[in-house]
């Protein structure tokens, strides 16, 4: 026998098992694999905790922490100069009501009663920190399972401290995400956000738009940032839009607004 032949054939890539086999697993061709495993995942989880429906909250990761607008006042923060550290500062309210906001959704909207196994309203976000570290921390205050959708990046971004731990996920495709985000979601609050907060607000509204995605109410927090950052008007003056679009969404200042408004505008609560 030639052992040193059997040696290479078992050390071989060709004689790994497929599923432990990592670079086969990368290669071009089975990207659609790897689709479908990001999506089986996260769905079977997510059956697992019995989750039936979120509450999902966008919104920018710049937005200060309590605990990180003292270290912006006190200038302790590296990399960050004098003037933006005002203007990150000037955001710091929002957190506390999307913090509030977290809070009103669980102890309201069925996520810490589950009937049967089965939660709804569940508070879910991208998983990371400012406005969705904000939403979570106020789920997990009162004792509520949180998520958080998390996105591997260049830079990598840690997962926030506030998301349930069995449902803290974590994406390579922003496709595959967004679709979790959406797919399961009764309602969506949008705070104070940049290009990734747009992304998402854009998407929803578009599926809604079109009648590819169920109704469900949408809320922008924060009324004097949304008319400074959108003139939605502008868009049905010049016929980009129909009128009727602007009752997609509405417009409020406070997370007791938001809860309203999305109450107001159909918020389906578990009976």
């Amino acid at each position: 026998m030639d052992h040193d032949n059997t040696s290479r054939q078992l050390a071989s890539q060709s004689y790994k098992l497929p599923i432990e086999d990592q670079e086969f697993l990368l290669r071009d061709e089975l990207r659609g694999l790897r689709f479908q495993l990001e999506y089986s995942k996260t769905e079977l989880l997510l059956r697992d905790w019995g989750i039936r429906s979120t509450i999902i909250v966008f919104g920018s990761a710049r937005v200060p922490s309590p605990e990180q607008a003292e270290l912006l006042r006190e200038g302790k923060v590296a990399g960050v100069d004098t003037a933006t550290a005002q203007s990150r500062l000037l955001l710091a309210p929002y957190y506390e009501e999307a913090r509030n906001f977290g809070r009103i959704v669980s102890l309201q909207g069925g996520a810490l009663n589950p009937k049967s196994g089965v939660r709804d309203n569940v508070i879910a976000t991208g998983g990371g920190p400012g406005i969705m570290e904000a939403a979570n921390r106020g789920a997990f205050e009162v004792g509520a399972p949180t998520i958080g959708f998390n996105i591997s990046l260049p830079h990598e971004q840690y997962p926030n401290p506030y998301t349930t731990p069995d449902l803290t996920f974590r994406f390579h495709y922003f496709a595959m995400r967004k679709m979790h985000l959406a797919m399961r979601s009764n309602a969506l609050a949008v705070f104070p956000g940049g290009f990734g907060t747009l992304d998402e607000l854009f998407e929803i509204l578009t599926l809604r738009q079109t009648g590819k995605s169920s109704p469900k109410p949408v809320v922008l927090v924060g009324r004097d940032y949304w008319n400074g950052m959108v003139n939605f008007q502008w868009m049905v003056n010049h016929a980009m839009i129909d009128k009727e679009d602007l009752e997609l969404f509405a417009i409020c200042d406070s997370a007791e607004e938001a809860w309203a408004s999305l109450l107001d505008r159909g918020l389906v609560l578990p009976e």
